[in-house]
């Protein structure tokens, strides 16, 4: 969710009657594969087993709409607003389709924004998703039955007035089991566990004549994922542990107001937060805080939800989306965690759902050269015992202390 969709959003949406507060249903893959394929055609990728699948869009950027671990009949992990797509509307703004990884680019707010037009406020009037990242089709540029590549050249403007000519590269390939545990470092997943995973390599390259600087603003590269919320669901994020003094706050929860204690916990080494759509918030973690990893999981159902990134060595530089002239334009975060909710008491939501963020440092790209951020997302559904020794490995805590977090 970006970081400053307001009250003012909200009342025009609903002006439109596209949203509405979804009720949890467990839709199989099958179900809404079959439903998108009303709408968009919908590319699928699958490993060997034929269990694990993956739903993808051209028409949305090469979005990965949603993935299943038990193949057709399988949990459906990405979150669908079934409700837009059957409205056939296009929306001023910004339209939320949803789908759990799609590619955006940064900033969203202050100088170098690429949402507001030069010399407009930064006020939800003015705010408007650029048509790259919200409607154009990506070319395919190859596909087979594990990987699709897409495409794209284009141009945008920031609110300095600079003009990114851009080309963007997505490539989007399904993992195996093995590849599971090598990219995790497990030594062990056992066959009762059921998976789906999935790598994208985002491509971004100065296709123009002129330099990109700090001096007329900077791009990143933005990915960006939906989930299906539920009342069981916690986010864990892994932090840099040290002092504030020199590595500044552990997190920012100031997006959206300051999320109260009941729903953000800070421990050793690790962030809780909760992902039950029932309250519109979010953090972030900054370069010096962040690492490479996040995740959640849901109690109730027994899914792992793990999200990597690649993470630059010594990488500062991120760039800053709050709607204001900033005097810190490259101080932003790299990691963000959004729980949806409703803006104000008796107003609808956007989803509900939950999203896990990573960005790309500031690109400083000179003429012709790229930058590259790879995202990993992981899927592990089972019963708890064989759950808990992958979460005590990777996130340091066991299965109990993530359902007591908020006790």
């Amino acid at each position: 969710m970006s970081c400053n969709i307001n009250n003012k959003y909200k009342m025009k949406i609903e002006n439109k009657s596209i949203v509405s507060n979804q009720k949890m249903k467990e839709n199989t893959y099958a179900d809404d594969v079959q439903f998108m394929e009303n709408y968009i055609k919908v590319i699928q990728l699958t490993d060997a087993s034929n269990n694990s699948k993956v739903a993808i869009s051209a028409a949305l950027q090469g979005r990965i709409m949603t993935s299943t671990a038990y193949g057709e009949k399988g949990r459906s992990y990405g979150w669908i607003h079934k409700e837009l797509f059957k409205s056939k509307e296009i929306l001023e703004h910004i339209n939320v389709f949803g789908g759990e990884e799609r590619f955006w680019l940064g900033p969203e707010g202050g100088q170098y924004s690429i949402f507001f037009k030069k010399g407009t406020e930064f006020t939800l009037e003015d705010w408007y998703t650029p048509k790259l990242i919200d409607l154009e089709p990506f070319d395919v540029k190859e596909q087979s039955v594990n990987k699709v590549v897409f495409t794209k050249e284009s141009a945008l403007k920031n609110y300095a007035g600079f003009q990114f000519d851009l080309g963007i590269e997505r490539e989007v390939s399904i993992l195996s089991k093995n590849d599971i545990q090598k990219e995790l470092s497990l030594e062990n997943l056992p066959d009762e566990l059921k998976t789906v995973a999935y790598k994208t390599k985002n491509t971004l390259t100065n296709i123009g004549k002129v330099d990109w600087k700090k001096e007329t603003g900077l791009l990143s590269i933005w990915m960006l994922g939906m989930y299906n919320h539920s009342p069981n669901t916690t986010i864990m994020v892994p932090y840099v542990q040290g002092n504030e003094a020199e590595l500044g706050a552990v997190v920012n929860d100031a997006y959206f107001g300051k999320v109260p204690s009941d729903r953000l916990v800070v421990k050793k080494g690790i962030i809780y937060f909760k992902g039950d759509g029932e309250y519109r918030s979010k953090i972030g973690l900054s370069p010096k805080r962040a690492k490479d990893i996040a995740g959640s999981y849901d109690s109730k159902n027994g899914v792992l939800t793990i999200v990597k990134y690649n993470q630059p060595k010594n990488a500062t530089d991120y760039v800053n989306s709050m709607w204001e002239i900033q005097d810190k334009p490259f101080e932003g975060d790299v990691i963000n965690a959004y729980n949806d909710g409703a803006p104000e008491p008796g107003a609808k939501p956007l989803g509900p759902f939950y999203e896990l963020e990573t960005s790309s440092p500031a690109l400083a790209l000179k003429s012709g050269q790229s930058g590259t951020h790879m995202q990993f997302t992981f899927h592990i559904e089972g019963d708890e015992a064989n759950l808990n020794p992958i979460i005590s490995q990777l996130f340091g805590v066991s299965v109990d202390t993530i359902r007591n977090a908020f006790n």
